[in-house]
């Protein structure tokens, strides 16, 4: 009795369900018998006053997507630097960095664009157009590139204009076109009307009508092969419909376009419209039964796309909330919300069970980090060894490299105090490793030399402190001995991966290079540690350039083919900006 009275309790969803379902059905169904007489006097003006509104959203909506466009052209015409950068490039160089940049900005933004098919960057000085393309094949960006030339050598001026899409016809094909001038160089975009007609093909004119853009003199410019004569006046009037045709007519509705010289024209047969009226009076009679029948199956799809779904969750919710943590819901067919909503309590709970153990851990790891992090500011045997030398350096009164010795310690001890910093520049990372060099020559003599190529335009790239030092300062302590000198080459530059800018850095020694076990190891990402705390280094750069830059980082661990040694390369996001601490 208490299990009947909860499936028929009026606080349950099915039973809101069926109520909500018959109170929007039985008042329709009232409404349609009540207006089955007067619809047929009616008709054609809701027809075409229907056909009008929805012209008019479907021109607005194409009409808000170019004017979102001509914001972003003279937005980006007006304030980019990358098109600044383009236009006031002198060399090669110059140039093909600022169209880089350009072009990976215009790759980001022209995702958010899907009303146009391309925008375009032509550059007189360098006779160069390219595009970005959206869903578009490369073959039909080749016929448009002319057109665009004559576009830009015909643009008097620059700037905002309301009117601002031309009609431009290419071949067979009309297209619309948006160009500005920033300086020297033209931007702009560009979309095949016909493309702007694929949301039109889904509304239903009938087997003999259909929707088509014309110019404002009333000349077609997408297909018209839908209508059966060539006498149908195309000239769209404000708020008023007309019937044209000779042997048929057609009721034309349509709109103009507030960003371009062009009009939204829907073409009824007017045949159609009328035609089954008679058969609408015998309709609405069997519209009360209908109704209910599809009520009824209504209720049965929506139990078993929602009701079903929805208490197999709160079942697993339940379970959870009596500590079974291991609770899943099994994946079945069902709405793409509901699916969205199983997968997504499916992930959090595996989440939630990660988490779980993964504080436990990350506790552990911060806390094993700082020491990690202490041991590498201040090395004791390093600094040990400084004042040995410093020690023997005064008991021979070479005071030269005495001072020189003091000054390059200072250095740094000045740079390891401020590594707290999460980026330094470039530059003084390797102006660190240069003076730890430095040290490491005085006190192996002869021993140890090193060459580094660092361009100035990477100078003020930033990267994570004790990035390079690290791998230096391993390769010293492994590989340098008394018996072989050992040279050290370090690289680094700008690359390009997966169409994005990265800073690469190469670190080579001459050495013996990584023994097997270790380099598999450094490879796997393991920590390698013994009660000296040696690798130590290479871990904490490997775990910092995880949490910096999660899966866009990139070091690799090696030994060179040709002349044996160690080599290691890294390789980071491009970043410029950045602030202690960050």
């Amino acid at each position: 009795m208490s299990r009947r009275t909860r499936l028929f309790s009026t606080a349950s969803l099915k039973f809101k369900l069926m109520i909500g379902v018959l109170a929007l059905t039985l008042p329709l169904i009232a409404i349609l018998i009540y207006t089955n007489s007067y619809a047929a006097n009616v008709v054609r003006n809701q027809v075409a006053d229907s056909y009008q509104k929805m012209m008019g959203l479907y021109i607005n909506l194409i009409d808000r997507g170019l004017e979102d466009v001509d914001r972003y052209i003279n937005s980006m015409s007006g304030t980019s630097m990358e098109i600044l950068a383009l236009d006031q490039a002198v060399t090669e160089d110059d140039y093909y960095k600022a169209k880089i940049n350009l072009y990976q900005k215009m790759n980001n933004d022209i995702v958010i664009y899907n009303s146009i098919d391309s925008f375009f960057v032509y550059t007189p000085k360098w006779n160069e157009i390219f595009q970005i393309y959206n869903f578009l094949s490369y073959e039909e960006s080749l016929l448009v590139q002319n057109e665009i030339v004559d576009a830009s050598h015909n643009l008097e001026s620059a700037g905002y204009d309301t009117n601002s899409w031309k009609v431009h016809k290419i071949g067979e094909s009309y297209y619309l076109m948006h160009v500005v001038k920033s300086g020297n160089v033209f931007f702009g975009a560009w979309v095949k009307m016909e493309n702007l007609m694929i949301p039109l093909n889904l509304i239903q004119f009938g087997p003999d009508g259909g929707a088509l853009f014309a110019t404002s003199d009333g000349k077609a410019i997408t297909d018209t092969s839908f209508l059966n004569e060539s006498s149908v006046d195309l000239v769209v009037k404000k708020n008023h419909y007309l019937l044209s045709g000779s042997d048929k007519k057609y009721l034309v509705v349509g709109e103009s376009s507030k960003r371009g010289d062009f009009n939204l024209v829907a073409l009824v047969p007017d045949h159609e419209i009328l035609e089954k009226l008679p058969y609408f009076q015998k309709l609405f009679s069997f519209i009360p039964v209908v109704s209910l029948l599809l009520a009824l199956g209504g209720l049965v799809i929506l139990r078993k796309i929602i009701l079903v779904p929805l208490n197999r969750l709160i079942f697993a919710m339940k379970r959870i909330r009596d500590g079974n943590w291991s609770i899943r819901i099994e994946s079945e067919t069902v709405a793409d919300e509901l699916k969205i909503v199983h997968d997504t309590f499916n992930g959090m709970m595996e989440e939630i069970n990660e988490l779980r153990v993964n504080v436990y851990e990350e506790q552990l790891m911060k806390q094993k980090e700082e020491l990690q992090r202490l041991q590498l500011q201040i090395n004791p045997h390093f600094f040990l060894n400084a004042l040995n030398i410093i020690y023997h350096l005064a008991k021979s009164k070479d005071y030269v490299l005495i001072k020189e010795m003091s000054q390059s310690l200072i250095r740094h001890f000045r740079f390891m105090f401020r590594t707290n910093t999460a980026f330094v520049q470039v530059k003084e990372e390797v102006e660190h490793t240069i003076n730890y060099l430095h040290i490491q020559e005085l006190r192996f003599p002869d021993s140890l030399s090193s060459e580094i190529k660092v361009p100035d335009y990477v100078h003020k790239v930033l990267i994570p402190p004790l990035f390079i030092q690290t791998f230096v300062e391993n390769t010293i302590k492994h590989a340098v001995t008394l018996d072989t000198p050992i040279h050290i080459t370090i690289e680094a530059d700008i690359v390009e991966h997966d169409f994005a800018p990265y800073l690469q850095v190469l670190i080579a020694d001459s050495g013996r290079g990584f023994d097997e076990a270790v380099l598999s190891q450094l490879r796997d990402g393991e920590l390698l540690t013994n009660e000296q705390g040696e690798h130590v280094g290479i871990w904490n750069v490997q775990r910092r350039m995880k949490l910096l830059y999660k899966d866009k980082g990139y070091l690799e661990f090696r030994n060179a083919v040709d002349q044996g040694g160690a080599v290691v390369l890294m390789r980071i996001p491009i970043q410029t900006t950045g602030s202690e601490g960050d």
